[in-house]
């Protein structure tokens, strides 16, 4: 790590101290939160002047909420169930779902039921998460018998005047040992996209105009439960989901082709059909002994089909003609067991030991029919086949971690915790293609915390990650982001990205609750990481995939601070602000030069207000989020073209109201700036390395603001 990085990292913390310093002479008590060893614990009475319908409620008025469940920097989709990355526990206990984890039922959770919220800074080999940040523990009441229902009622207006409404409905509970949620849900996700694209040729002359509008119908329908009973000397959890929902989208287009005799119009129209549905289920079983030692059972199985179907047509005034059919589908399966043993062989000492087992699954299918005049075909829109190469396929991979985590309590300032996991996995490709390989892996991990006091605490860790693979890598898809390229080619050599990680953590929370600073420094050492590579099949045959292009390394620097307003006298305004710098460096493989990875912009801020007028029962606040659109920021390079993503900043603005009767009404404005997402491409004659321009395309487009009005009440 250079002495440069070095310097700012310890510039930025001596900043933080020093803030923090200041601040501590106009922080104000506030009995209802507590500091008890690292964990910072807010009880229920604490929000009560808030008057929250919801879990996620409360939540938004946690100064420094946003630490402990974002994870900054992209670290990388990780692999396996112990692999938790600033997760959410209810009453201590993880919820062993990817789709209905803990994080997802924060809104369905009313907030009467809540005993206290805790941020745990700590680790212990008595939660069954490895987190190298901070976890959030929602603990509820624990009382003989308690019920409620939260429901929630929406209505969406989009720019082009659509009205789509929504609704959720929840109902939580305890009676006895047992504890239960329900849920159903329909959310709305229509959209209408305008954009525009102009085509100019190297000169900088015009060659083509478009202009476009697409309007999707879609509504995600979800119903889902938790289930616990805990026994004397043992816990028994179970929870499963099912959703699904239907988008058809229309597209119209116009195209002005600028000729050398005039310009030449046409018009083409799209329609694509895209339907899924999904389900999970997970539970988990725990059992004390005797002493203190546990044992452990989780488990998950989901299952998640879908299919999608483009149609091409073009316009004339008295017919229209299919020029394109793409149908893709598939079929989506993991199954996941895990189980451990968690003992403490000294004071002070604590260890789990345990094995993994999961089964990964995706099966895919893509069609493809052009207008070619030759003998058509049903399967394939009435139109001419066209063969894709491993287009039908069917990935799996058996994997097995072996594990033995450490917890040590040095003293009672600091705690280290170490892992050891050793991965296998097969990975077999069958279909249109064969292919089996072998992979094994040592994922070792450090994890130290210091605390200075009850407000500073420093963590360091180091870590090797190996990312879980994208399946649809591996075989042929459809590609709906360019007109002039109907699929995109498949991979069936790519392998695991890995790498190290090296971080550390400086955090300061200020006395009683008013706020929280942090600065957070890391570097990463990557191999085999992913990104596009040549798969052509001769010059004149140029095609790009996911592969692996070789080693890279990332490093940045994370700025935090979060802290209630009361020192220029609104004490119930909450005023969260970040910004982040990041750099990193990888060998193009096309161009053969230095280039940052792929979704590196060099910096990006973010901020969020809220402030509660509690006289009034009325909430206002807005969410802000910025980064860089240099050149380079978000240029993606491949075979043909070069690509170059720009965006304008995003705004969103709330107000919230309790009325009467307990119903609380909330007006939030998504997209309240009407940002522009532009693309930026350019397209070689032949290969990008040869530096022969045939175009260059500017898109943009836009979705307009969206104003959601909710009603919400619990009872």
């Amino acid at each position: 790590m250079s002495v440069g990085i070095r310097q700012k990292f310890f510039q930025a913390s001596i900043l933080s101290l020093a803030i923090a310093a200041t601040t501590e002479s106009v922080a104000q008590h506030n009995a209802e939160s507590t500091v008890e060893d690292s964990s910072v614990i807010y009880a229920a009475a604490f929000f009560s002047e808030y008057s929250p319908v919801n879990v996620n409620d409360m939540i938004d008025r946690i100064p420094g909420i946003s630490l402990a469940m974002n994870n900054r920097g992209g670290s990388g989709n990780r692999r396996g169930l112990g692999a938790g990355e600033n997760e959410i526990l209810i009453n201590g206990q993880r919820q062993t779902g990817k789709n209905n984890e803990g994080r997802s039922q924060l809104s369905r959770i009313s907030a009467d039921q809540v005993d206290y919220i805790e941020i745990i800074r700590g680790t212990s080999e008595e939660m069954d998460i490895r987190s190298g940040g901070q976890v959030v523990n929602i603990v509820l009441k624990d009382v003989q018998s308690r019920s409620s229902i939260t429901a929630e009622a929406n209505m969406d207006r989009y720019h082009d005047g659509t009205l789509d409404p929504g609704a959720k409905i929840s109902w939580t509970g305890q009676t006895g040992a047992f504890n239960y949620l329900f849920h159903l849900e329909g959310e709305p996700r229509y959209q209408n996209t305008i954009g525009k694209e102009f085509s100019r040729d190297a000169l900088g002359n015009l060659l083509e105009t478009r202009n476009e509008e697409s309007t999707r119908d879609q509504t995600d329908y979800q119903t889902s439960f938790n289930l616990g009973y805990q026994f004397e000397n043992s816990l028994v959890q179970f929870n499963g989901l099912y959703g699904g929902d239907c988008a058809p989208e229309d597209k119209d287009r116009f195209i002005n082709d600028y000729t050398d005799t005039g310009i030449i119009s046409t018009q083409e129209r799209e329609l694509i059909n895209r339907c899924r549905d999904n389900w999970e289920i997970g539970g988990d079983y725990e059992y004390e002994f005797e002493g203190g030692s546990k044992y452990r059972l989780l488990f998950i199985a989901n299952d998640g089909q879908w299919h999608s179907e483009r149609d091409r047509f073009d316009v004339f005034a008295d017919r229209e003609e299919k020029n394109l059919f793409l149908y893709n589908d598939g079929r989506d399966q993991e199954r996941i067991i895990r189980t451990s043993y968690t003992f403490d062989p000294f004071f002070d000492h604590g260890i789990e030991l345990g094995i993994e087992r999961a089964q990964t699954i995706r099966d895919g299918n893509l069609r493809l029919g052009l207008n070619l005049g030759d003998a058509p075909s049903s399967e394939h829109g009435f139109l001419t086949p066209v063969p894709i190469d491993n287009s039908d396929s069917m990935v799996e991979e058996i994997r097995y971690e072996n594990f033995i985590v450490h917890n040590w309590q040095i003293n009672d300032k600091s705690s280290l915790e170490s892992s050891f996991i050793y991965e296998t996995s097969t990975i077999t490709q069958t279909g249109d293609v064969y292919n089996k390989r072998d992979f094994d892996f040592l994922r070792p991990k450090l994890d130290y915390r210091y605390n200075f006091n009850q407000s500073v605490q420093l963590r360091a860790t180091l870590e090797k990650i190996v990312s879980q693979l994208s399946f649809s890598d591996f075989m042929a898809s459809s590609d709906n982001n360019d007109d002039d390229q109907n699929t995109q080619a498949g991979n069936p050599e790519i392998v695991q990205e890995q790498h190290w990680e090296y971080s550390l953590n400086l955090e300061y929370r200020l006395p009683n609750s008013i706020g929280v600073i942090n600065s957070e420094l890391y570097y990463r050492d990557y191999e085999d990481v992913i990104d596009r590579v040549d798969v052509s099949t001769s010059p004149e045959d140029l095609r790009s995939a996911r592969g692996n292009i070789g080693g890279a390394y990332r490093y940045g620097l994370n700025l935090d601070a979060s802290s209630r307003l009361g020192y220029i006298g609104l004490p119930s305004a909450l005023l969260t602000v970040g910004f982040s710098v990041q750099d990193s460096e990888v060998t193009d493989p096309f161009l053969k030069i230095k280039r940052r990875m792929r979704y590196n912009s060099r910096w990006f801020g973010r901020a969020s207000f809220r402030h509660d007028i509690t006289d009034w029962g009325m909430s206002y606040g807005f969410n802000y989020f910025n980064s860089d659109n240099e050149s380079d920021a978000r240029t993606q390079i491949d075979i043909n073209d070069i690509e170059r993503d720009i965006r304008d900043y995003s705004l969103t603005l709330f107000i919230e109201k309790k009325m009467f009767n307990g119903i609380t009404f909330r007006l939030d404005m998504m997209n309240a700036n009407d940002p522009l997402r532009c693309r930026e491409r350019t397209r070689f004659f032949g290969a990008t390395v040869d530096s022969i321009v045939e175009e260059i395309e500017d898109y943009c487009s836009q979705n307009g603001p969206v104003y959601a009005l909710k009603v919400r009440r619990t009872f």
